[in-house]
């Protein structure tokens, strides 16, 4: 993984990736496995037999639900052993959020809890708070929740009223003020809560312990979706929180927030991962035993199409994500054996992926929100009963484009934080814009000489890249200052940026898979150049609207001759690649890439 190793976080854009440099998750080992299927058959033994009584908010399920993930180390996946877990790497941990996936509300309890509930006090904590909150958020005995969102402080986080003031006496802060949207909430013992102190600008973190006092809660919203995820308003009265239960530094909640938020996004992409697989294989199975006009419905193209067409973008961003997960473990070592300290490093590594975690969960979510939308289609009437699976997939999917922070805000984001590390110095994006420039004219070579098996498809990748540059790069010189106020056109760039992540990564993943012997070799070339494909069409429709919005004359005529340039493609047979697609679902009646 060396090569792997020397990969900055949003480097992608400008330098080729060999495919020995990734991971992939046909390569987790044997324990790995071993703990995904434990998930798995605690889905099937205890939540989904259960999902109509988990939406109604039976009293106690939930929580009993937890418990029990506890006792079998859920839980405590990638918490280190001292504090009563298992240590497992960061991958692994997004291995656990995939198979937890398909879990419907039970899976938003329990990310929520293993992620910004519990690992604020991981990262942050001192090692007294580590010591008191950690193992007992490990095994469930105590339920954690994250108290940040406000009714006037939702993307603008660091806007919150709540406040916190030092008492007389110097031993308490007194926290007031109103939290929504709590997922927990109803049943939390622990409440991570974000406060500003008097006049300060930032937010400062709290561990709140609910027998402090002082806390109460509006009844269970409801909810179009994830409807048995306890969601309440809560509300802090004069709530005593000693001071040694301040988290981290003063006003640094603000940092805290992003960081964890971080993590939050890229495991929301996981679990997104597990519960399309799900849906896909309910589509399948009902496509084979469904009959009209005398044959079962997979035997339709349109249906082929829709099935193959799901599994090829479950496949594409499944790449990312693993992707991703191995970079942020790769930079975790590094920094170890730099000598950084554990709990920092681990936010390092995450911080330094911070665009890809974007990335990855706004392209999964999406994804997933595709799938749930062609399951009920595929189900036709059943899909829109509520005796159907489809029914709760496609509400309980609706809420991940929300979740840790929406899906326009994190599209700004990949732009903005790709911008910020340039200008540091840190990316150099602008040498090869401005390269790109003087290719304009040029000839393209697609390497029709070269029989390397995906040399066409890289070259393709890399003309992309080039015409993400140059738009980009034409947006800078254009638009200077203005650009950040420029969402739409940030947001073409953002579509951009991810497709090329996302086709790079099931390339990569498919020509891995080729020199390794999978037998899932030829069907993961037939899903990588289908998505590349499709990704050609958007990226180009992405750029041409860009550039429609601040170029003019000559200069823009220009860059429209090196975008079509940029984005030419030679002709494949979609059509074929997905009927084989299709095929492989239908004879072994489940997703099986």
């Amino acid at each position: 993984m060396g090569e792997n190793k020397a990969i900055k976080g949003g480097e992608f854009v400008i330098r080729e990736t060999p495919y020995t440099a990734v991971f992939i998750p046909e390569e987790f080992d044997e324990e790995a496995k071993m703990i995904r299927q434990t998930c798995l058959d605690f889905l099937d033994t205890e939540v989904l037999n259960k999902l109509d009584r988990i939406d109604a908010q039976e009293e106690g399920l939930m929580p009993s639900l937890m418990d029990k993930a506890g006792e079998l180390g859920m839980l405590g996946v990638s918490i280190p052993e001292e504090y009563g877990g298992f240590g497992k790497n960061f991958n692994t941990s997004m291995l656990v959020a995939d198979a937890v996936g398909g879990g419907f509300s039970f899976a938003v309890a329990l990310s929520a809890h293993t992620g910004i509930g519990t690992l604020p006090i991981l990262y942050y904590g001192n090692d007294a708070q580590k010591a008191k909150y950690v193992p007992k958020l490990a095994t469930g005995e105590w339920k954690a929740s994250y108290c940040l969102t406000e009714p006037n402080a939702g993307s603008d986080a660091n806007s919150g009223r709540t406040s916190a003031k030092l008492n007389a006496e110097g031993t308490h802060y007194l926290i007031n003020g109103q939290k929504m949207w709590i997922t927990n909430g109803g049943f939390a013992d622990i409440f991570i809560v974000f406060a500003k102190i008097d006049d300060d600008k930032n937010l400062t973190a709290f561990i709140v312990e609910k027998d402090f006092g002082g806390i109460t809660m509006n009844p269970e919203e409801h909810k179009l979706g994830i409807k048995g995820s306890s969601t309440r308003q809560i509300f802090f009265n004069d709530c005593a929180v000693p001071v040694e239960n301040m988290l981290s530094d003063r006003e640094n909640g603000f940092k805290i927030a992003v960081n964890i938020l971080n993590i939050g996004r890229i495991k929301l992409g996981a679990a997104t991962i597990g519960s399309a697989r799900m849906v896909i294989n309910h589509a399948v199975q009902y496509a084979n035993e469904r009959v009209q006009f005398n044959l079962p419905i997979s035997k339709f193209g349109a249906i082929r199409y829709k099935l193959a067409e799901m599994a090829t973008r479950l496949f594409a961003v499944e790449s990312a994500s693993y992707r991703a997960g191995q970079n942020i473990d790769d930079a975790y070592d590094a920094l170890i054996a730099g000598g950084m300290d554990e709990a920092k490093a681990k936010l390092k590594s995450v911080e330094q992926f911070a665009i890809e975690c974007a990335i990855i969960k706004v392209w999964c979510s999406e994804m997933l929100d595709y799938v749930v939308d062609e399951g009920v289609q595929i189900y036709g009437g059943m899909g829109y009963s509520a005796d159907a699976p489809m029914e709760r997939a496609y509400r309980d999917s609706r809420i991940n484009r929300i979740f840790e922070g929406t899906n326009e805000v994190n599209r700004l984001l990949v732009v903005d934080m790709l911008l910020k590390r340039a200008m540091k110095g840190e990316l150099d994006l602008m040498g090869p814009a401005q390269a790109v420039a003087g290719e304009l004219l040029a000839i393209l070579d697609f390497g029709e000489e070269d029989d390397a098996p995906f040399a066409v498809e890289k070259k393709i990748v890399a003309n992309l890249k080039k015409a993400g540059l140059l738009i980009a790069g034409a947006a800078v010189q254009k638009l200077m200052m203005s650009l950040s106020k420029e969402e739409e056109i940030l947001m073409n760039i953002a579509d951009i940026i991810g497709y090329v992540y996302i086709t790079e990564s099931v390339l990569l993943r498919a020509e891995k898979l080729l020199h390794t012997g999978s037998d899932k070799a030829d069907y993961a070339k037939d899903m990588a150049k289908i998505y590349l494909y499709g990704a050609i069409d958007k990226i180009s429709a992405a750029g041409k609207e860009a550039l429609y919005s601040f170029g003019e004359g000559d200069e823009l005529n220009m860059m429209l001759v090196g975008l079509r340039r940029f984005t030419k493609a030679q002709p494949f047979n979609v059509k074929d690649a997905r009927q084989r697609i299709a095929k492989k679902l239908i004879d072994e009646n489940k997703y099986c890439f």
